[in-house]
């Protein structure tokens, strides 16, 4: 990586999607460093003997010190060479053969040493920061029990197959994806969304690999491989989000490349010219300082590992960021626009009073409504659905764009949709007194007569009000856009602290609306990633809320929160300004020091030893700088979720009564057909 001076490669994964880590643990593991530390070793002993006056020796010896630290990048440099790149390595390999060929043995084994640590620190603190990502991978536990055949037995998570009964017991984490089929209890899934709460999960619900379990045993129907799991599927859309590059990380790219080929023309010049001024072979030194001193390896990691830093952190509290344009835009962000529906409010929205008209029943006007809603997945949908016993269907269902639905039942054409879309004044008072009490109503007409107005409620997130007085105090201003009418939303939004309210609006009308609430300043739209895809697309950031399993609101969102707790936006925007200050404190420093270091080793005033020390310490400054950008503080008021460093921080211990059956397939199956908890 040495020509890349910040190109570190991603571990890639395993056939079975788990990451394999055959990166150094520890600080003294890492091969550059071991060099380095063999290369000082001998050097100084070398010094030593040569004081003693066996110079022959001490050359000897500086010479194997030269050698032994630029074995971790002048290989890779002529390979780099080969294929026609120039990079930081090049650079630093004509400075210590030059410095060589001039004698001085000691300043060139030091050049090569301080690079290598330089290079060794760099490597350690990648590989530190994508540890803590693959750390999600080992929350899959090492065995899992299956039940086949009406036998139980204990396979590798490798062999689970989709349609395989899954058998989870307390304490126990899931090995991947699937739906409870037996059983009920609560799931704690801190490690995946960063959520500390618990939430109760019973037949049907859905189980995510990584999630623990915290009650009663339960069975689970698998619906996804190991390697196909959400799990595996998060670690591998950020490990490619890590390589993507930002604008800062461009900025340093478009400075980088030209600056390497420049700073060996401005080496020639400063040889050449000085040589017809005075002493060629001072002028020939001093040119090789000026090539080291120019070196842009600073520059070249200053973003890179900011963003891998800052990527890495945010997964591992529930956001997923792809990539470090994602990074510095959120960084950036002034204003977010908030969809209601699922965002702002809870997402399970209930039929909280239905007005009929002379000589309909609840039930008949519910009965309307369901079955045009008997296919549909939308919020409002469900909640009518739930409340009716049984379902018809209507025929020839078509959606009205932004107004509603029509079909046909019994013969008979019904209708149901916005109060806007029908032409009448019947229900009016009520509709009003609904929607002032912050419900969504929807009319139902059959033969073209109205029948019913059902109010639907969804209530707003308990933390909702909380998320927007963080969103205030990081001076972001916010706003709704919803399809809902004026009255809720204004009434919804009164309660969560949002005073920009707009209603009614078309999915096409919120991405347009955007613009103009931006103002001229960098706006994020968070919504669910599927109804919101216009807006989301359009933003400068889009964010998916709840996204956890879901491959549509994962791949459209530039972020995508995990968990459905919306304090984590204002921590994940957060978290990105202070990613993206380091990223310019990073870039400013790098420039800063090639802008100062030249000059002075143009003109001799320091020696190649004084320029290879400070190039390098503030290498090292910038590396410790960068990695800072991995620290997430909590804002006031955010509970943060458990620290999650590694696959065995269990914090619900197994029921007594499981000790033994969790390693006795019979006794398991006794535990499960008794329901012991």
């Amino acid at each position: 990586m040495a020509d890349a001076c910040c190109g570190p490669t991603s571990t890639p994964p395993s056939a079975d999607g788990r990451a394999v880590d055959d990166t150094p643990q520890r600080l003294w593991q890492v091969r550059e460093l071991q060099l380095a530390a063999a290369a000082a070793i001998l050097l100084a002993v070398s010094w030593a003997i040569g004081r003693s006056g066996a110079e022959t020796v001490a050359t000897v010896g500086g010479l194997v010190a030269a050698a032994l630290a630029a074995a971790t990048f002048v290989p890779a440099t002529l390979r780099n060479l080969r294929h026609g790149r120039i990079g930081v390595g090049t650079l630093m390999t004509i400075a210590l053969v030059g410095a060589i060929a001039l004698g001085q043995i000691p300043e060139a084994a030091m050049l090569g040493i301080l690079f290598s640590i330089a290079e060794g620190l760099e490597e350690y603190a990648v590989t530190k920061t994508r540890r803590g990502l693959r750390a999600l991978l080992s929350l899959v536990p090492p065995t899992v029990s299956v039940i086949r055949d009406g036998t139980e037995s204990i396979i590798s998570p490798d062999d689970i197959v989709i349609g395989d009964t899954m058998v989870l017991r307390p304490g126990k984490r899931a090995a991947t994806d699937g739906t409870i089929t037996r059983g009920s209890t609560n799931l704690d899934l801190s490690a995946i969304t960063g959520e500390s709460v618990p939430i109760e999960a019973g037949v049907g619900d859905e189980v995510h690999a990584g999630a623990i379990n915290g009650g009663g045993a339960i069975e689970i129907s698998v619906t996804a491989s190991a390697s196909d799991s959400s799990l595996a599927r998060i670690v591998h859309i950020v490990e490619q989000a890590q390589d993507r590059k930002g604008s800062g990380q461009r900025l340093a790219d478009r400075i980088a490349r030209p600056l390497v080929p420049s700073i060996m023309i401005l080496a020639v010049l400063v040889a050449g010219v000085g040589a017809m001024l005075g002493d060629p072979m001072l002028w020939l030194e001093r040119a090789l300082v000026v090539l080291v001193a120019a070196s842009p390896c600073a520059l070249a990691i200053s973003v890179p590992l900011s963003v891998v830093a800052a990527i890495g952190a945010a997964s591992r509290n529930g956001a997923l960021i792809k990539g470090g344009a994602a990074v510095e835009e959120l960084g950036r962000i002034r204003v977010v626009a908030l969809d209601k529906t699922g965002t702002l409010t809870a997402g399970t929205p209930e039929v909280v009073d239905v007005v009929t008209a002379p000589g309909i029943s609840r039930v008949d006007a519910l009965a309307a409504a369901a079955a045009l809603e008997a296919r549909s997945e939308h919020p409002l949908a469900r909640a009518i659905l739930a409340a009716v016993s049984t379902v018809a269907a209507a025929d020839d269902v078509a959606a009205i764009p932004g107004h509603g639905l029509t079909g046909t039942l019994d013969g008979e054409t019904i209708r149901l949709g916005k109060p806007s879309w029908f032409d009448t004044d019947m229900f009016r008072s009520d509709i009003a007194r609904l929607q002032t009490a912050g419900a969504t109503v929807v009319l139902v007409e059959r033969a073209g007569v109205l029948i019913a107005a059902i109010a639907v409620r969804d209530e707003l997130r308990p933390e909702a009000a909380d998320a927007i007085r963080q969103l205030t105090a990081l001076g972001i201003d916010t706003a709704m856009l919803t399809g809902d009418n004026p009255l809720t939303a204004r009434t919804l939004a009164a309660q969560a602290g949002i005073t920009v309210v707009h209603a009614e609006l078309l999915p096409e009308e919120k991405a347009s609306l955007l613009a103009d609430i931006a103002a001229g300043r960098k706006i994020a739209m968070v919504g669910d990633g599927i109804n919101d895809a216009p807006a989301l697309a359009t933003a400068d950031i889009g964010i998916a809320m709840g996204a956890m399993g879901t491959d549509v609101a994962i791949e459209t969102a530039d972020v995508a929160l995990m968990g459905e707790d919306l304090r984590h936006l204002p921590q994940v925007l957060a978290h990105a300004r202070h990613a993206r200050r380091i990223m310019v404190q990073n870039i400013a420093l790098s420039i800063a020091i090639i802008g100062i270091l030249v000059p002075l080793a143009a003109t001799g005033i320091l020696s190649l030893t004084t320029v290879v020390l400070v190039h390098e310490l503030a290498e090292v400054l910038v590396i410790a700088n960068a990695i800072r950008a991995a620290r997430t503080t909590p804002l006031p008021g955010f509970i943060p979720p458990p620290v999650v460093s590694s696959g065995l921080d269990i914090t619900v211990a197994p029921a007594p009564e499981f000790e033994d059956s969790c390693c006795n397939p019979a006794l398991a199956r006794s535990d499960l057909r008794y329901g012991r908890r």
